[in-house]
C-alpha cells in the first residue's frame, strides 16, 4: 500500500499549526516547564516495552512510520499525546524512555516510564506477560532521582503526567476469563478500590518532589474498535463508557482532595471523556482503525495502513493516530496550563 499521506487541507493546517506553536514556545524562549516526567500506559509509552517479554509491545512497522527514525515502540503511527503535549511545553526533544535513558542525564528534560498494558493495580496486564505497573514506574523514578538534593528546587517545576487507568478496565474488569474483579466488584466499588491505590501512588510522587500532577481520566473505551468489534456493533458500547464513569467522578474529586492536602503542590484533572466527545466530531473515520490488526487489537507486523492516516482516529483497534493526537494534546493542555 502506497504511504503517500493524502491529506485534508483544513486537518493538515490544524497540525501544522499545532507543531509550530509548540516548537515555537522553545525557539524564542524558556520552555514553559523545565522538564516533562510522563506515567501511564500505552497511549503515552515511549518504548520502555520494547526490552519485555510480554505481547504488548509495538516496535515494529507500521507502528512509527510517521515518527522520525521509524519504530520507537509508541503505540501510534507517530507522536503520542505526551510528546505534542512536550512540544506546547516548549520542550526541545522527546522525552526518553526510562528504558533507553541515562539517569544522570534524565533530569535535565525528564523520563517517560509509561508501559503499555500496565495499570494502577499491579496484576492489571499482566496475562500479555511483563509491564511496569504504576507502583514500579514509582520506584523507578526514585531510581533516577537518587538522592540529588540539589535538583529538589527544579524537580518542584516540572510538570508531571500521569495518564492511567483504562488499562484496569479493559485488560482486568472486563475480562472474567483473566480476573474475577467484575464478580467481586460492581464498577462503583472497583473504582473507589483504584481510585483509593491511586492516592497513595500520587502522594509517592508528591514525596519525590512533584508539585505539579496532572491526572488523566479515562477516555471513552466503549468507543474503540476492538471494543465495537467484540460487541458485534457500530456504536459506541456505552456499558462500558458507564462503567469508567465511576473512576472519573472520583478522580476528579481526588484532585481536588490533592489540593486541599497538599496546598504548596498543584493537582489538575484532564477531561479525557471530553476530549473523545472532540475526536470523533472533528475527524470522519471513527469506527475502523487505519491499520490491518491482529485479533488482539494491534497492527500485524509489517500489515497494510490507510493512506489518509490525518482522517483517522484509530491508529489500530486501541489507540489514536497521531492526528487526533495533535487534536487531544492541545485540548488537555488548555487544562493542564492552570498548573504551569
Amino acid at each position: 500500500m502506497a504511504r503517500q499521506w493524502n491529506s485534508h487541507p483544513l486537518l493538515v493546517t490544524f497540525c501544522l499549526l499545532a507543531l509550530w506553536f509548540g516548537k515555537k514556545q522553545w525557539v524564542i524562549g524558556e520552555p514553559v516547564a523545565p522538564c516533562f516526567f510522563i506515567f501511564g500506559d500505552s497511549l503515552v509509552d515511549g518504548g520502555n516495552n520494547n526490552f519485555l517479554n510480554t505481547a504488548a509491545k509495538v516496535d515494529y512497522l507500521p507502528y512509527g512510520v510517521d515518527f522520525p527514525g521509524g519504530p520507537t515502540g509508541r503505540f501510534s503511527n507517530g507522536k503520542t499525546v505526551a510528546d505534542v503535549i512536550s512540544e506546547r511545553l516548549g520542550l526541545p526533544n522527546y522525552i526518553p524512555a526510562f528504558a533507553s535513558a541515562i539517569p544522570a542525564t534524565g533530569l535535565l528534560q525528564g523520563v517517560n516510564y509509561a508501559s503499555g498494558s500496565a495499570g494502577i493495580l499491579v496484576e492489571t496486564g499482566k496475562f500479555q506477560g511483563n509491564n511496569i505497573d504504576l507502583s514500579k514506574q514509582l520506584r523507578n523514578h526514585q531510581e533516577v532521582l537518587g538522592n540529588e538534593e540539589a535538583v529538589s528546587n527544579r524537580l518542584k517545576q516540572c510538570l508531571y503526567y500521569v495518564n492511567i487507568g483504562s488499562n484496569d478496565y479493559i485488560n482486568n474488569y472486563f475480562l472474567p476469563q483473566f480476573s474475577n474483579a467484575s464478580k467481586e466488584y460492581s464498577p462503583g466499588i472497583f473504582a473507589f478500590r483504584l481510585v483509593g491505590r491511586y492516592y497513595e501512588q500520587i502522594k509517592t510522587l508528591y514525596n519525590l518532589g512533584a508539585r505539579k500532577i496532572a491526572l488523566a481520566g479515562i477516555s471513552k473505551i466503549g468507543c474503540t474498535p476492538f471494543a465495537k468489534t467484540i460487541a458485534g456493533r457500530k456504536g459506541c458500547v456505552d456499558s462500558q463508557n458507564a462503567a469508567v464513569v465511576p473512576f472519573n467522578k472520583l478522580l476528579r474529586d481526588l484532585a481536588g482532595r490533592l489540593n486541599q492536602d497538599f496546598p504548596d503542590a498543584k493537582f489538575v484533572y484532564l477531561d479525557t471523556m471530553a476530549a473523545t466527545d472532540l475526536l470523533l466530531r472533528s475527524l470522519p473515520n471513527t469506527q475502523e482503525p487505519c491499520c490491518q490488526v491482529q485479533t488482539v487489537g494491534l497492527c500485524i507486523p509489517n500489515g497494510t495502513f490507510c493512506d489518509q492516516r490525518d482522517t483517522y482516529v484509530y491508529w489500530d483497534a486501541f489507540h489514536p493516530t497521531q492526528a487526533a493526537n495533535y487534536i487531544v494534546g492541545p485540548f488537555l493542555y488548555q487544562t493542564l496550563k492552570q498548573i504551569l
